[in-house]
Parts: C-alpha cells; structure tokens; sequence
C-alpha cells in the first residue's frame, strides 16, 4: 500500500468520501500492524492495530451518525457526537461509544473495543508479567490479540461493502490485509 494515502488530509466529518477515507485509513493501519508483527515489532503492531480500530470506529460514527443522535439523551450529547465523537474518537470515550454503536445495530462491538484498548495499554507498558500496567505477560499473547482484532476489522470492514463508497483503494486495501492475515 502506498503511504501516500495515510499522508493525505481527511476530507470533512460532513464530507460524502468521510466514511471511505476512515476505512480506507483503518485497513491501511491493520496492514501497517501485520507488517510490524512480521518484523518482530509487537508493541507497535499493537499500537497500529489500535489506531486502525479507531479509524474503523470514526467511520461507524459517521455513518451512523443520525442513528446516534437519535440515541443521545440530550442536545449537548448530540452536538458532542457530530463535533467531537466523529472527528476524534476519544480513546477515554471509546468504550462508551461502543456501547451506543451497539445500540444503533453493531452487534458484539464493544468486545473487539476491549481488545484494541488492552492492545493501546501494551504499546505503552509492554509485557508484563505481574499484569498490573499490561493485560499481556509476553509478547506472543498480544500478537495474538493484534491479529484477532485485525480479522475482526477485516469481517467488519467487507460487511459495509454495499453501505459506504467502495472504491479500488479500499478493495485493494482490503485485499492485502486478508492476504497478509491469511499468511499468520
């Protein structure tokens, strides 16, 4: 994948290709993530497969984002969600933002969060044997976890195939993380 499309500003959270810049954004981070489990680089595979979930989340909330107000208790959530949650995706709200994309139809979402969460702490703690500061006592429990979070992605990401602009950058992107996680 060219790195050329990670280097290129996002369109607006309002703009139609918003949704596909982001998933395009999240398969190209997974590949990134392979590509440094292959090298030895377990803490950033694990830091890349986290910044690929979150891409994948801004992209649920974008296009989901309707379904998401309608949802929020107040006025003030509902600005928040389209000015801050979209654009952003907060890593201390990303639990609760889950949560609320479960609720507008994404089932079993909050479980891959969890994972990517667990996979952010391990970048910055490493492993840890006495599992206070890290979830992972070695670094093969969290390769393990890199890879199950970027297959989820995969599944999650073909799934909006037919709901998002599908374009040849997307397809292709698509098609290296599943080659690339077939070889694992």
């Amino acid at each position: 994948m060219d790195v050329e499309v990670l280097e290129r500003p996002l369109p607006k959270p309002s703009a139609e290709d918003y949704v596909s810049a982001r998933l395009l954004e999240a398969l190209v981070e997974a590949g990134l993530a392979l590509r440094f489990l292959r090298e030895g680089f377990v803490r950033n595979a694990a830091g890349k497969a986290f910044q690929a979930w979150k891409a994948f989340m801004a992209a649920l909330l974008r296009l989901d984002l309707d379904k998401l107000k309608a949802l929020a208790r107040s006025e003030d959530e509902r600005r928040w969600l389209e000015s801050t949650a979209v654009p952003r995706v907060p890593t201390s709200r990303m639990t609760a933002l889950s949560q609320m994309l479960e609720d507008a139809g994404h089932t079993k979402l909050s479980f891959a969060t969890d994972k990517a969460l667990k996979l952010h702490d391990y970048q910055y703690h490493g492993p840890d044997p006495d599992m206070a500061l890290s979830k992972y006592r070695d670094r093969g429990e969290a390769a393990r976890d890199v890879v199950l979070l970027l297959r989820e992605l995969a599944e999650r990401a073909e799934a909006l195939r037919g709901r998002v602009k599908w374009s040849e950058e997307l397809e292709k992107a698509l098609e290296e993380l599943r080659r690339g996680l077939l070889a694992r």
